[in-house]
């Protein structure tokens, strides 16, 4: 039974003349479910809106596609016929925003997305875009609010300096910002003017919950996030896209593994626990991946086993499993295309700061590492309660 009803639940049970008689986009993907897994689009029909447009994030309405891996628009058939599906994530930035004349006809947008309270996690910015679109066209928003997975307390990884911006963080928040994307959303709209923009709070939604808190079924909202264990380790896990190492992709446990046939594993498996603090154990091992980096070829590599969520923490984690990687003959960091830049290494926006790429060049010392930005990442805690929709 969950313990946590939806924002989804209340704009159906409480709000629902916002959308009744409506004409609608809705703005979603697998995850975009009811406690009973009844996909939104069709509880907004049941409700009595009129959805005449779908809109697929990165990875698609339906969640096929692996990262970075542009999407076309087409249509989607369902009870009520073919509807137009139009993609936010294509080849170009331009296509991350819904083009105006998607709009036109619209009485409101629906956003329903899950979030896994990572910055680089890229679903709370395709809501900011299209509430930036929407708020142009005179078109309502709503955004139905869910769980921070990870709880809503505990923040890592300092908020990325103004230059670092990018689809992977269109505002300075931290990487693991322990806020939910309704929270995220409202803050941006505040700063931005955006009127438009409404919110739908969860019920029975605490700061401290975890998503085995809730009682909610997990879905994956994309496809290599799994499980709720996925999540725990994504705030650092995510860092390795910066690099030649593989994130596990490829495996059943993506980002829960990583490695290389070049890697130390042994060495890194050592530098993390010397360096990670509490709540984790690197299992030495080796894996196989099916597709992605190193498809194919057998990876020396660590599996990252969470022991204790409350003491892990997973940005300090994986910096550490980078910087013994760092000292490996065959590392290398990104500096291919990465979420529509091309002209700056990957790592430095996933981080935020090049001074931390810079840093583990040099041989620094871990904790000289650790404590760049920590001015910022205080500063943010400090002012962090402003922002909350939930207390408790």
């Amino acid at each position: 039974m969950a313990t946590v009803r939806l924002g989804l639940e209340r704009l159906l049970d409480e709000e629902v003349s916002r959308v009744r008689g409506r004409r609608i986009g809705v703005v979603a993907h697998p995850a975009s479910v009811t406690s009973s897994l009844r996909h939104a689009v069709d509880a907004l029909r049941d409700a009595g809106a009129h959805v005449v447009a779908l809109f697929g994030p990165e990875h698609g309405l339906g969640g096929e596609a692996q990262d970075m891996e542009g999407v076309d628009d087409g249509d989607t058939t369902g009870r009520a016929g073919r509807v137009p599906t139009y993609s936010l994530y294509g080849s170009t930035w331009e296509s991350l925003s819904p083009q105006p004349a998607w709009l036109d006809g619209l009485d409101a947008v629906v956003i329903d997305l899950q979030d896994v309270g990572s910055r680089y996690y890229t679903f709370v910015w395709t809501a900011l875009l299209v509430a930036r679109v929407c708020a142009q066209r005179g078109v309502e928003v709503i955004v139905c609010d869910r769980p921070n997975p990870l709880g809503g307390l505990l923040t890592e990884g300092a908020p990325q300096l103004a230059e670092e911006r990018s689809f992977v963080g269109l505002r300075s928040v931290p990487v693991r910002h322990a806020l939910t994307l309704g929270e995220l959303v409202t803050d941006a709209a505040r700063d931005e003017g955006l009127t438009n923009v409404t919110v739908i709070p969860m019920e029975g939604w605490r700061r401290a919950m975890r998503w085995r808190d809730t009682g909610l079924p997990w879905v994956l909202p994309s496809p290599n996030m799994p499980t709720d264990d996925t999540a725990a380790v994504y705030p650092g896990g995510c860092l390795l896209e910066g690099t030649n190492l593989s994130e596990g992709r490829g495996t059943t446990r993506p980002f829960e593994l990583w490695g290389a046939p070049w890697l130390d594993a042994l060495a890194a498996a050592k530098h993390l626990q010397t360096h990670a603090g509490d709540g984790c154990i690197g299992r030495v091992m080796t894996y196989r991946p099916m597709f992605h980096k190193h498809a194919g070829v057998t990876c020396r590599g660590v599996q990252v086993h969470v022991t204790d969520r409350d003491t892990f923490r997973p940005y300090r984690a994986y910096l550490a499993l980078i910087d013994a990687a760092r000292r490996c003959e065959g590392f290398r960091w990104r500096t291919e295309r990465y979420e529509f830049v091309d002209d700056r290494p990957a790592i430095d926006l996933l981080t935020g700061d090049r001074a931390v790429r810079l840093a583990i060049d040099a041989g620094a010392p871990f904790e000289d590492i650790m404590a760049l930005g920590a001015d910022r990442l205080r500063a943010w805690n400090d002012s962090a309660p402003a922002r909350w929709l939930y207390r408790g």
